[in-house]
């Protein structure tokens, strides 16, 4: 199955901890690579999240950040601590009667005293399982861009091995021509210079030049190529090293066809499947 490795991902949770947002980018890459940013309250979390998502994607320059907003905590308001302040107030008078002064106190002096202002602490375990499940989601999302993705790619590669394919089968039928055409100039060359050579020997020259110019064995491996972009286009496996792979195949043999063309047909088959080579090998550099 083709997967672009060009994707991005947003999912948003919300729980007594606040709330928490994870975004994912990724581009293409010949390996996994993960770029993570992760809150204080969550950097333990680091190698886990490095390992869910290298199990998710095979390749590709992936870039993870998450954000905390403690701001939205379900249970926001203020716990006072009755009795701690009461004692507080009592010490403050008692002090204020000893010094003979009987300033009104302060409330906000009373707040800051340690433990009279009481607030809840995050549960780390209730938080990072949070966390963790956010992040499979935000990999679901991504996964199934990336699949998305990767069929529009699959559509636009098998169109493209399409035309490489009637290519191949039209220059094929010229083949014939192609030979007799190229013999037929071939004699009148070497008649011209040779004069009275044996025509014997001069149609065994051109056997030999004639089969020196066959490009049938290339249209042939052009032709088995391609069967094999179609095969690993339907695996489930990554398959985007093995369609280079099968590019560079292509591309040999389209080669090989310009090089061994004495043709003008063979000549502009060879230059129109590079071409259509080359656009496939844009599309699968995106293809996981």
């Amino acid at each position: 199955m083709a997967r672009s490795m060009t994707a991005f991902a947003r999912h948003e949770s919300a729980g007594e901890w606040g709330r928490l947002v994870w975004e994912l980018r990724s581009v293409n890459h010949r390996h996994v690579e993960i770029g993570l940013r992760l809150p204080e309250e969550l950097r333990s979390l680091e190698g886990e999240v490095r390992t869910r998502i290298a199990a998710r994607l095979n390749r590709g320059k992936v870039d993870a950040g998450l954000r905390l907003d403690t701001s939205g905590q379900v249970d926001m308001q203020i716990r006072l601590n009755e009795e701690l302040a009461r004692r507080v107030v009592d010490a403050a008078n008692v002090v204020s009667g000893l010094m003979g002064e009987h300033a009104p106190l302060n409330p906000l002096e009373v707040l800051r005293w340690p433990g009279v202002l009481e607030s809840r602490e995050l549960d780390p375990d209730v938080l990072s399982a949070a966390a963790l499940a956010a992040l499979e989601e935000a990999l679901s999302q991504m996964t199934e861009s990336r699949t998305r993705e990767g069929e529009r790619l699959r559509e636009l590669v098998l169109q493209r091995c399409a035309s490489i394919g009637d290519i191949t089968r039209a220059t094929r039928t010229r083949v014939p021509q192609i030979i007799e055409a190229i013999r037929a100039r071939q004699m009148q060359r070497i008649q011209e210079i040779a004069g009275n050579l044996d025509p014997a020997r001069l149609e065994q020259e051109c056997a030999l030049l004639i089969q020196r110019l066959d490009v049938a064995e290339e249209l042939d491996r052009l032709e088995t190529h391609l069967t094999e972009v179609t095969r690993v286009l339907g695996q489930q496996e990554p398959i985007g090293r093995r369609l280079d792979f099968l590019m560079q195949e292509l591309n040999r043999e389209a080669n090989t066809l310009g090089s061994k063309s004495a043709h003008v047909d063979t000549t502009g088959a060879s230059v129109e499947l590079k071409v259509l080579i080359e656009q496939i090998r844009e599309q699968i550099q995106n293809i996981e």
